[in-house]
């Protein structure tokens, strides 16, 4: 057996330190050994002297100490392995879709429930969950991308009318006008400006966006139609 250095001792490796140890102490002389026993096993197993005085001191004190297996090192495994983020991840998706209010109580026994009767503190929920690339933050309200019913049923209303007034060769059958808008505030200007150092940024200018002026115009397949229309509120 050649001892690694470093590497804790398995229980069977410590039996055969205390054998060879003893097995010494009984026929050291009949071999015509001048070493002390101690010597003599550390350089028959090629290991240090102090492991076996480490070995033999706790044989002495406990024989039951030799079946402790070796701790492991470096950091432990977490209560929370990896196996349960992907499990976590789709709880968290399908409950922000249905917008539910998310906390680490309600993943806690969400996880409980799910590994049955798993039990962990919420600081270690939060910093796994913080070590999984989670977030907890101010949640969005509204969806800008969703739309109101009644947008939708008024596009469709829309489309359907377009289709009926096109010819078997697509083209419009009455006339289409298509109307945009758009605004300027009164008060509308850029805040940089040059200034001096000694005088400060001060600047007269009226606060608020004050009244708007919306133009609202409109152009068919035949050009721009007459009559633009201006307003001031």
């Amino acid at each position: 057996m050649k001892y690694t250095r470093g590497k804790p001792l398995k229980p069977e490796e410590k039996y055969a330190i205390v054998s060879v140890k003893n097995y010494f102490d009984l026929n050291r002389k009949e071999l015509g050994f001048s070493e002390n026993s101690v010597q003599l096993t550390a350089d028959a197993l090629e290991m240090g002297v102090s492991t076996v005085k480490r070995v033999m001191a706790d044989f002495r004190r406990n024989p039951e100490l030799l079946n402790e297996r070796p701790k492991p090192k470096g950091r432990p495994n977490y209560i929370l392995n990896n196996s349960n983020k992907e499990i976590i991840r789709s709880f968290i998706r399908d409950a922000n879709q249905k917008g539910m209010h998310i906390t680490l109580s309600v993943l806690t026994d969400f996880l409980k429930e799910e590994k049955s009767g798993s039990s962990f503190h919420l600081t270690t929920l939060s910093r796994t969950l913080d070590r999984w690339g989670f977030e907890f933050g101010k949640g969005i309200r509204t969806q800008h991308l969703k739309e109101k019913d009644t947008t939708v049923v008024a596009r469709q209303r829309y489309l359907r009318r377009m289709k009926e007034n096109r010819s078997s060769n697509g083209q419009p059958i009455k006339n289409e006008v298509f109307l945009d808008e758009s605004y300027v505030n009164k008060n509308h200007s850029n805040d940089f400006t040059w200034y001096s150092g000694e005088d400060g940024a001060w600047v007269q200018k009226p606060t608020g966006k004050g009244e708007r002026l919306i133009i609202i115009n409109a152009i068919s397949s035949f050009g721009w139609i007459e009559g633009r229309v201006f307003t001031l509120i």
